[in-house]
């Protein structure tokens, strides 16, 4: 099920357009993020999906309809939301909230009690840890967790999310937005996310719409965006270039992310699990340091490391260009990259964060 917007405005009583002219078509099962500075129009035109706005002119459909054709009541509970705040209601448990959709929905308490279930073990969650706490009770993290679980409860094929990890730290917020791709990859939902982090556009988007006062100024994946920026507005808000040839970054060591070693688990194998810095991803090396998987949970003890569904790591030479690591960062679905040397040794990691950090101090980039 897609979203398609066909020549949309939304003016308020200043008569200057919120929205102009907008026209997108967002794919089945697509994740596309919406971007720009303060005051661009990308809220607004999320909450015309729904007709918590309506548009002052033009068409918005879902599923081929014209979303005017719909009662609003049923349209909303048809179309998962979430937001910064979250939005759980404080009086009732993580279960309540979960279920909250489902209920309206009249599902029938078995139903939603099993999809309560399977909603907190996609994101590892046990039911019976947390379906009985109240939101005061979780951290913020988890809190964000509920609210994207809550958008998810009743199966709805297209999720809106309004800067929903925007209120977290940068280390919460990592981990939701390799926890969101993962979820992305298993359900195949029409997402339609709202920030104003290009860095996390960057990450999740399978498309990214830029857009300025209201206009779309281009869509497309971040890759291409990366590399052919239509104009200097959009090549600024992007960094310049993230992966081009004329990345100003002259050496890969500028990229890596900084931060001790730490060894979780020592295997009888000799086999090790570490972790650089604060980036919610841990290696498994051998007694030589060698790289021989990457997972993004971290394992609780040796037993449970075992069990672990390691990955095969795409990984960056010390030895390669900057402008290869960036290239690869922005094609990877992964909150780091490894660096290794020519023995296949694990010596650092590159971040979103550390390469954003490192091209904007480079090129001394200006807030817009």
């Amino acid at each position: 099920m897609g979203v398609k917007f066909e020549e949309v405005v939304k003016t308020y009583q200043s008569g200057r357009p919120a929205v102009h002219k907008l026209s997108l078509e967002v794919q089945t099962g697509e994740l596309l993020v919406m971007i720009g500075p303060s005051g661009c129009g990308k809220t607004t035109t999320l909450r015309m999906v729904n007709r918590l706005e309506q548009p002052t002119s033009g068409t918005i459909y879902v599923n081929g309809h014209d979303v005017r054709s719909y009662n609003p009541i049923e349209l909303r509970r048809g179309i998962g939301y979430t937001i910064q705040q979250t939005g759980l209601l404080p009086h009732m448990t993580v279960e309540q909230n979960i279920e909250l959709v489902p209920r309206l929905l009249k599902w029938d308490k078995k139903r939603r009690q099993q999809r309560t279930h399977e909603l907190l073990e996609l994101v590892n969650m046990s039911y019976e840890t947390f379906a009985h706490r109240y939101p005061r009770q979780l951290s913020g993290g988890q809190q964000q967790r509920i609210g994207v679980l809550r958008a998810l409860a009743a199966d709805p094929p297209v999720i809106l999310m309004d800067e929903p990890f925007g209120a977290l730290d940068p280390i919460s917020r990592e981990s939701l937005q390799t926890e969101l791709k993962h979820l992305q990859a298993k359900l195949h939902k029409t997402i339609i996310f709202v920030t104003h982090d290009i860095d996390e556009a960057m990450r999740l988007g399978d498309r990214v719409a830029i857009l300025r006062d209201g206009h779309l100024l281009q869509v497309a994946t971040p890759t291409e965006l990366a590399q052919a920026p239509q104009d200097e507005f959009v090549a600024k808000f992007l960094g310049r270039f993230l992966s081009s040839s004329q990345s100003p970054v002259a050496s890969i060591q500028q990229l890596i992310q900084t931060g001790e070693l730490h060894v979780l688990l020592e295997l009888p194998s000799g086999e090790r699990v570490v972790q650089i810095g604060d980036v919610p991803s841990w290696f498994l090396i051998d007694e030589r340091g060698v790289l021989k998987g990457i997972t993004y949970q971290m394992p609780e003890d040796a037993q449970r490391c075992e069990q672990t569904l390691w990955h095969e790591p795409v990984a960056v030479r010390e030895t390669d260009t900057p402008d290869i690591a960036l290239d690869q960062l922005a094609l990877e679905d992964t909150s780091s990259l490894p660096v290794i040397d020519t023995e296949h040794r694990l010596t650092g990691i590159i971040s979103h964060r550390s390469a954003i950090k490192a091209l904007s101090n480079t090129v001394g980039r200006h807030a817009l």
